[in-house]
């Protein structure tokens, strides 16, 4: 005999909210919850407040379920802050984890937003979200991603690094990039190619004592005014690219300009000219015997 079995929502959320209603239409569902905080701290200044100033409604978007799109209409508090020395007056909660006190979306769905975009590309990854249920566009995803890259701090690198450039566009756009040595893992990205703000990153990260670079004159030049006593060396690619180099140097000045090759078309038609002309000289010599008197 088949067992009914349900699914309790309230596991899925915070204990701080509570699951009141849940209701489905045609364009998903929308849970309904109500927070159960009655005392919050202040962002401004700490200071824990439990003095109700109103409450309002925060509709934010969820992970969906079963291809649905879920929406959650929370019932929140707004706080009075009554520290005479702090200059905000009131605010409101924050679900520190779950939901961002200003967001529109709940953590895990912008992690698993994020997540996709980083491995596919922010447009492929807004026709996956809307066929799954969730509605963001491209852009939106482009800002997550440039707010995510402005909270992060900066990478720590050890005492190896290496400089090379690369393309926006090529052609017209260059930037630098700083991978770790020991990672290989990309560590920053500095605008242009010119050396000016590879020498400011390097003014902020004197314990460098070996740098791996291309060719380029503003890279060294800006490292050596910087990092004197750092180590430069060349990476393997270029490594490749001079002994590349000199070969095609080394086989211009040995081989000459010029190599005559015969026409093998021409050299075939004379020696069958030839062949014809010893066959038909033999073939009158042959009659000459042979004639009557």
């Amino acid at each position: 005999m088949r067992k009914e079995s349900t699914i309790d929502l309230q596991a899925f959320y915070p204990d701080c909210l509570k699951v009141t209603e849940v209701v489905e239409d045609e364009h998903g569902l929308v849970v309904h919850l109500k927070s159960q905080k009655h005392i919050h701290a202040c962002p401004r200044c700490n200071a824990e407040m439990n003095m109700y100033h109103g409450t309002y409604r925060r509709r934010v978007q969820d992970l969906p379920i079963c291809g649905k799109q879920v929406k959650l209409e929370i019932t929140a508090y707004e706080y009075f802050c009554t520290n005479p020395e702090c200059v905000k007056r009131t605010f409101t909660e924050n679900y520190g984890g779950f939901i961002g006190r200003c967001e529109r979306m709940t953590d895990r769905l912008e992690d698993f937003i994020v997540m996709l975009a980083l491995e596919t590309n922010c447009e492929g990854a807004a026709a996956i979200c809307k066929a799954m249920g969730i509605s963001i566009s491209g852009d939106t995803i482009i800002n997550m991603l440039r707010r995510l890259a402005e909270e992060t701090p900066p990478a720590s690198c050890g005492d190896s690094i290496g400089v090379d450039d690369f393309a926006y566009r090529k052609g017209q756009k260059y930037c630098t990039v700083v991978c770790d040595e020991s990672t290989h893992k990309p560590i920053a990205i500095l605008e242009g190619r010119d050396g000016i703000s590879l020498q400011e990153w390097l003014k902020n990260n004197k314990h460098i004592k070996k740098v791996s670079r291309d060719r380029a004159g503003a890279y060294a030049k800006a490292i050596a005014e910087e990092l004197p006593s750092a180590i430069q060396v060349a990476d393997r690619f270029h490594l490749h690219q001079n002994l590349l180099q000199a070969i095609k140097e080394a086989l211009r000045q040995s081989l000459p300009n010029q190599i005559p090759i015969p026409n093998r078309t021409e050299s075939i038609g004379t020696d069958d000219t030839t062949a014809d002309s010893k066959k038909n000289a033999t073939r009158g010599s042959d009659r000459s015997r042979t004639a009557p008197l």
